[in-house]
């Protein structure tokens, strides 16, 4: 049974996020009963919404949709799809991780421990960004999850407390071969602005490129007024493009849904035009995909 949206959305607001998975039942398994996510809806993928997300041979692919218990307006959707061998996590342009506000991080390693999360990261305070303690995660499908228990608003945004011991999906993180040039395209395109650009040790970037500790990455922040919504990254040239099956989702974390106010009003060229969908989080209203300047898959779903 679809969920309906509680509250419009502000326009840029993140109401989903997708990963693919080899092992969905699995996969649920980990997300239901072990993050304590409510299982939504399962259902395949239909032929208009997989080439809505310029995925035409997902179609048929099994998919599990899930919410925060919290009642939050966030899809946190499953696909099953053949793995991808050649795929590496946070070495390749596109999503690089999803970040959820959570209770008690200390406490989340424990939790994980026998399921099918590989933890990354133990909870640790970043430099220079005391308002929050993440811990990163990843998934059976190689997507990667930040749990971040927020402990203050930043200076120019707000952040949300976790209203359940897994809440919603308040920033996705943009891997880019050009992090100034991305950061602009939302701004043209989307109506966003840049915030706060960080210059830190980026612990995770610098293991998977196998960089000296002492090296350092430039990251924006993207957000609508106060509301954080995307982090994007200036990756080492290192980075390729993420290698993926023909005409099927990327791996790992593989879409970003948010909220606009209008797709019309929108300067965007589309994946394939807005139509209207079924289910959780459409529930009958429009959307269209775009794929943004690093490859990386966005949604679209009007409220307007």
């Amino acid at each position: 049974m679809s969920a309906p949206f509680a509250d419009p959305p502000r326009h840029g607001q993140i109401v989903g996020g997708l990963s693919v998975t080899p092992d969905l039942d699995a996969a649920i398994l980990d997300y239901r009963d072990v993050l304590g996510l409510e299982l939504v809806e399962a259902s395949r993928i239909n032929d208009r919404l997989a080439a809505a997300w310029g995925a035409p041979a997902s179609a048929g692919s099994r998919m599990a949709v899930l919410r925060p218990q919290s009642g939050s307006p966030c899809a946190l959707r499953l696909v099953e799809q053949p793995d991808c061998p050649a795929f590496v996590p946070t070495t390749s342009h596109g999503w690089a991780a999803f970040e959820l506000t959570v209770q008690d991080v200390f406490g989340w390693p424990d939790r994980l421990d026998g399921s099918g999360f590989s933890i990354q990261g133990l909870p640790r305070e970043l430099e220079g960004m005391a308002y929050f303690i993440p811990m990163q995660v990843l998934g059976r499908g190689r997507e990667m999850v930040y749990l971040n228990e927020v402990r203050a608003d930043m200076p120019n945004c707000d952040l949300p407390r976790a209203q359940s011991s897994v809440d919603h999906l308040f920033i996705a993180i943009l891997a880019t071969p050009d992090r100034a040039a991305s950061v602009q395209w939302y701004e043209r395109h989307l109506c966003l602005q840049a915030a706060d650009t960080f210059n830190l040790t980026y612990r995770m970037i610098n293991q998977a490129f196998d960089l000296p500790d002492s090296y350092r990455t430039d990251l924006t922040m993207v957000q609508n007024g106060r509301m954080t919504i995307f982090e994007v990254d200036g990756y080492p040239p290192q980075a390729k493009a993420r290698p993926q099956h023909d005409a099927m989702l990327p791996p790992g974390n593989a879409l970003v849904s948010i909220g606009v106010a209008n797709l019309d009003a929108l300067d965007i060229e589309w994946l394939a035009p807005p139509a209207t969908h079924d289910g959780f989080p459409y529930n009958g209203r429009r959307a269209a995909t775009l794929r943004g300047p690093s490859g990386e898959l966005l949604e679209c779903i009007e409220y307007g």
